[in-house]
Formats: C-alpha cells, structure tokens, sequence
C-alpha cells in the first residue's frame, strides 16, 4: 500500500516540482514571434551571431533581428523603468543565470530599449558615415 502511495505521490507530484525549477521567463509585450518561441529558444544565439557578422564584418546594417529589437518586446518595467541586465530580473538573464551562461553583449550594447528610434538608427551600407563606406575608403586607399 505504501509503494502504491509512494508511486502515486511521485507520478502526479514530479510534473509540479518540475515546473517550480524552471525558470520563470517574462511575458512579452509584443506580437509573438513569427517562428514561434520554441524556435527562438533554440536559435537566438545563432541569430544573433549571423547579424553580429554581418553588421561588424560586412557592414549590413539592415539584419532580420537585433538586440534592439528584442527588447522592445522583452523589456522588464520595474518602477516605471526597465530593469538594466545588473538586475537579476532582466528578460536575458532569466534563463542565462538558470542555464549558467555568462553573456558579454552587454559590454557593449545597452541592455534597455532605446527611448526613441533615433537611438537605434545606424547608418545604411550606401551611406558615407557606415561600415561599409568607411571599409570601402580604406580598400580604395590601399590599392
């Protein structure tokens, strides 16, 4: 009888407990994702890394998706204000502190969205300011 009841407790209590240890992502704010979340849970990295290659090394500012543009959707509004990611509530650490990863983006990037869209306005490949215009100065220079 008490296997019985062991084996019970186990079945219908396991699925509870499982989900106490997950993380507790936050709702977006947005529309959902075209791909859906399932995809983006398992490729934003390689996302990201394809736009960090194309924007640093190519120039191409115009990418499908951009840490700018996450936040938008994601941001956590704490005190009338977005949490920055020193937080332990910020949408990206949610999952990288339950997952152990360690992420430098934002070394670099901002970790709120921008005010305005200015903020994350970039100068264009065809544009004299951009990346590309400036790689294309340098060729031209050295030859």
């Amino acid at each position: 009888m008490r296997l019985i009841l062991l084996v019970l407790a186990l079945a219908f209590g396991a699925p509870a407990l499982a989900n106490d240890l997950l993380p507790i992502v936050p709702t977006a704010i947005g529309d959902p994702h075209p791909e859906g979340n399932d995809f983006m849970r398992r490729n934003h990295m390689d996302m990201m890394k394809h736009g960090r290659d194309l924007t640093l090394r190519e120039g191409e500012r115009d990418i499908d998706a951009s840490l700018g543009q996450c936040f938008d959707c994601h941001a956590v509004v704490e005190d009338g204000a977005p949490v920055t990611y020193d937080n332990e509530k910020h949408f990206c650490r949610t999952c990288h502190d339950y997952a152990a990863v360690k992420v430098d983006c934002f070394m670099c990037h901002r970790s709120t969205p921008a005010e305005d869209d200015l903020n994350r306005a970039m100068a264009k490949p065809e544009d004299a300011d951009s990346i590309a215009a400036y790689l294309a100065r340098v060729a031209e220079e050295s030859q």
